[in-house]
């Protein structure tokens, strides 16, 4: 049985309150402070000044825990408007968002479909806001948003966590391998790549996830008119 549908033990009064939803609240404050690396069930344990051995009625391990965690963070996760592009922009935007807020979902999503309760209500707004778009194409034009947030997210994320390994923001990275991109431009073997880097408007963060995602939905938009 599915940890969703499995009962969680009976409460014991003379211990400290236990449940499911305590476990992985106290999961993702340790996550979201200090990464996956720091979620143990023993530190959990700690957390919530009950022995470890404990949360084994709850959940049966680490694997368990993440997924709901994963859940848990789709309660953020929930498109909104009218009409398919507004609902999966805001899909896109949503799902952004809460990474961006919990930096160690960046590493569990994707993957296998997240089957949760939360995940599942996810997956239902998307499904009801875009039945007119037919069966068949729902599915891959989800999944094409899909991997195009989780692409861009991770790659913000993989950035930040190199700034902070490396003690380096964009603006010191540049100045130390500019002089090397200038000499590279200068053999003039790359000439598209040279007019790109030093001729195109650098965008942020927002305006290149903007951007994209409008691709995106254009071709998804150009399919659908054709």
């Amino acid at each position: 049985m599915v940890v969703w549908e499995r009962p969680e033990p009976p409460s014991r009064p003379a211990l400290a309150p236990l449940s499911r939803e305590k476990i992985v609240r106290a999961a993702i404050r340790l996550a979201d402070a200090d990464g996956l690396d720091a979620v143990s069930l023993r530190k959990i344990a700690t957390a919530l000044d009950v022995g470890p051995m404990r949360l084994y009625g709850y959940i049966d391990g680490k694997d368990e825990l993440l997924d709901l965690m994963v859940d848990a963070a789709h309660v953020e996760i929930r498109p909104s408007g009218d009409g398919w592009r507004e609902v999966l922009r805001s899909l896109a935007e949503a799902m952004r968002r809460a990474v961006q807020r919990h930096e160690w979902l960046a590493d569990l999503l994707g993957g296998r479909p997240q089957l949760g309760p939360e995940a599942l209500a996810t997956a239902e707004a998307v499904m009801s806001a875009l039945d007119d778009l037919g069966v068949d194409s729902v599915m891959p034009v989800v999944s094409a948003v899909n991997a195009y947030t989780i692409g861009a997210v991770r790659r913000e994320i993989a950035e930040r966590r190199a700034d902070r390994a490396t003690g380096m923001d964009e603006k010191r990275w540049q100045a130390e391998l500019g002089p090397y991109m200038v000499r590279s431009f200068a053999t003039g073997k790359l000439p598209a790549l040279a007019t790109v880097v030093q001729d195109a408007v650098h965008l942020d963060a927002d305006e290149t996830f903007r951007i994209g995602l409008d691709c995106l939905l254009d071709g998804i938009g150009a399919r659908i008119a054709g």
